[in-house]
């Protein structure tokens, strides 16, 4: 049923994202170089055979008819929520005192001209016996069987309007008290970012960033869906979207572009703050991958409008950490370079008071160095040989022998060596819940377990970005818990500062340029800490330069190599090419 307060909705929403537009950069004005070219299709008969939409597409396309590569787009629908419609499609039947409340309490509103339209179908509840009956043996208060019962009455003896939206009132405030409505509510909208019909043109290589499906993702929740490659124009939508009862006034629009919606959201109000959020958000991530923005305060307006759905983590790790070493005995922390892996272990096993062994792996540690073995005695001067506790034999003994304490064994860099020839038979020994402990392992001479003692922990590290090293397989991997820690703003104390733009440039550029794989790849925090601006400048350019260099060399980054060059260049005044 269409209506004049959601055609006056559609005309208010498309003077929003027109401001919106403004606001990131966007000069319709500017006849050379117009940012978008509008799109406008929201006529009684597109409205009517619900293939209504409106939005900004390429700058480049045509004012109508099909048109190639990204847009803005959003499906709207003039349309009011039906009550009885509803009621009738989730309970058929089921005339029921709990079928009503629970309607009533999925935010589906009764409006008092949909009644007066469905006057059959509310005399059909009203008539049901069963219905009133519970009514009014509901322990709901003495005053709503009441009102309930006065107006079967008089909508029974005159079946007339004023009857109606008392009956309506009625049972909002009954069912619903905290939000009975003052307007009437409008069926969902559908915000997407759409290609074209007629495919890509100019941002085929644009849609296979993964940096763009990585925005969109973020900008969506339950009731939105984001393809896993934004290049892909031949997948359809899931059912998860195109079977919703909500969405079924839109069912034809969704089927005609069903194909060309790699990122869309439900807008279930969008007039609400919370659906105006949803729509700048999605405009802004427009903004961004078409270069609207000419200066600081586009940047900022953009930045606002993306904050909700990108805002930083504040996620305390240690304390993450900590729990998850405790509760899981042994855990691998794995990251990037520099993003703090071996200061968070030893911060952490500070925290918990432990006596802390420590021993870092290369590519020569073996069984006889980590566990047990024997070793040339330099102090004699006939060749004889002694025994040898490894790192790990050293920790356990000290764990069996002062149970009431916590000892931690620190592994740093546990990937640098071959992790099948250093553990041998005390692989099986890692179970952080080994219910049957029949089987003996022998450490070492005279030194014999069936299980890990309780009070001993054990936290390794690994680097994601050492390309060389052993690959973990998936016996071990099963036997420890994994936490990752990504590179992150962080506070320094003086005479150290943390150069937060140049951290924000790389952030930039691995997350729109970088696989998941290369976002593995990502210099942490630890690059962009120093206590001048000079050895600022030389880390960047001994260290950070023939990083990316090596990366690029290997294959890495491909994508990004100008933008990373366009950094060097400004930054240090150095090319990645010379």
């Amino acid at each position: 049923m269409s209506n004049n307060n959601g055609k006056k909705l559609i005309k208010e929403i498309q003077n929003f994202i027109r401001e919106k537009a403004k606001e990131f950069g966007a000069n319709p004005d500017n006849e050379f170089n117009k940012p978008y070219v509008e799109r406008d299709n929201t006529g009684d008969q597109a409205l009517n055979d619900n293939g209504a939409f409106f939005g900004f597409i390429h700058p480049e396309e045509e004012p109508s008819g099909p048109y190639h590569d990204f847009s803005f787009v959003i499906f709207p629908s003039d349309k009011q929520n039906d009550f009885f419609d509803f009621y009738e499609e989730e309970f058929k039947d089921k005339y029921t005192i709990q079928g009503l409340v629970d309607a009533l309490k999925k935010d589906k509103i009764i409006d008092e001209k949909m009644v007066i339209d469905n006057i059959e179908k509310l005399n059909k509840i009203l008539e049901n016996t069963e219905l009133y009956e519970k009514i009014l043996k509901s322990n709901e208060q003495q005053q709503i069987t009441d009102r309930l019962t006065s107006l079967k009455e008089d909508y029974n003896n005159s079946k007339n309007k004023d009857v109606l939206k008392k009956l309506n009132r009625t049972l909002l405030e009954t069912f619903y008290p905290q939000q009975t409505p003052k307007s009437p509510q409008n069926k969902p909208w559908l915000v997407c970012l759409g290609v074209g019909s007629l495919g890509f043109k100019n941002d085929y290589e644009l849609a296979t960033y993964p940096g763009l499906r990585r925005l969109f993702s973020r900008l969506i929740n339950q009731d939105g869906f984001c393809k896993s490659d934004f290049s892909d124009i031949e997948k359809s939508l899931p059912k998860s979207i195109t079977d919703r009862t909500d969405l079924q006034h839109l069912k034809n629009t969704i089927k005609t572009y069903t194909k060309v919606l790699p990122a869309c959201q439900i807008v279930h109000d969008p007039q609400s703050e919370e659906g105006k959020k949803i729509i700048t958000a999605f405009l802004a991530g427009y903004a961004k991958i078409r270069d609207w923005p000419s200066n600081q305060n586009h940047r900022k307006a953009i930045s606002k409008a993306l904050e909700p759905f990108l805002g930083e983590n504040t996620i305390n790790e240690i304390e993450e950490v900590k729990k998850l070493l405790l509760e899981r005995k042994y855990i691998v922390l794995q990251g990037p370079p520099g993003t703090g892996k071996t200061r968070t272990a030893k911060i952490v096993t500070d925290q918990i008071g432990a006596k802390t062994f420590f021993t870092q792996f290369h590519a020569e540690t073996s069984f006889s160095d980590f566990i047990f073995g024997i070793r040339p005695d330099t102090a004699k001067e006939e060749l004889r040989y002694k025994e040898n506790l490894g790192i790990f034999s050293e920790a356990l003994k000290y764990a069996v022998e002062h149970n009431n304490e916590k000892v931690i064994l620190i592994i740093d860099e546990i990937n640098r060596a071959n992790l099948s020839n250093v553990l041998g038979p005390i692989f099986y020994l890692f179970e952080h819940k080994m219910d049957i402990s029949n089987v003996e392992i022998e450490i070492a001479p005279n030194f014999k377990i069936k299980k890990l003692p309780e009070n001993f922990l054990v936290i390794t590290t690994m680097n994601t970005a050492d390309r060389s090293l052993a690959v973990v397989d998936f016996a071990l991997r099963r036997r420890f818990a994994w936490y990752t820690l990504k590179p992150k703003k962080i506070e320094v104390e003086e005479p150290y500062k943390f150069y937060v733009e140049d951290f924000q440039r790389f952030q930039e550029i691995f997350e729109w340029y970088a696989t998941s794989e290369e976002l593995n790849l990502q210099p942490g925090q630890g690059y962009f800490i120093a206590s001048t601006d000079e050895e600022m400048e030389n880390r960047i350019r001994y260290e950070l330069l023939p990083l990316i260099k090596e990366y690029l060399q290997e294959g890495f980054l491909r994508n990004a190599k100008e933008e990373f060059n366009n950094y060097f260049l400004s930054r240090i005044n150095l090319s990645l090419f010379e």
